[in-house]
């Protein structure tokens, strides 16, 4: 199931995209890559119960990465 949230709301409206133009999130928000995993971790809140911990961790280099868990 969560394969398919990701896909759905991250792979396919993202990949291969010019964020600023292409994805809605990003006309007026800065797709920085902290801007990124908040929208990501939003996108995917909705998607799964609250009961369960979401963090996302979203890697530009092996060693440059940002995490968000909604705080």
């Amino acid at each position: 199931v969560l394969k398919d949230i990701i896909r759905e709301e991250v792979e396919e409206p993202f990949d291969h995209k010019n964020l600023n133009v292409d994805v809605e999130e990003f006309r007026t928000l800065n797709p920085t890559a902290e801007n990124i995993v908040v929208v990501i971790w939003n996108k995917i809140r909705k998607r799964i119960e609250d009961d369960f911990f979401l963090e996302i961790v979203l890697y530009e280099t092996p060693r440059n990465f940002v995490s968000y868990s909604g705080h």
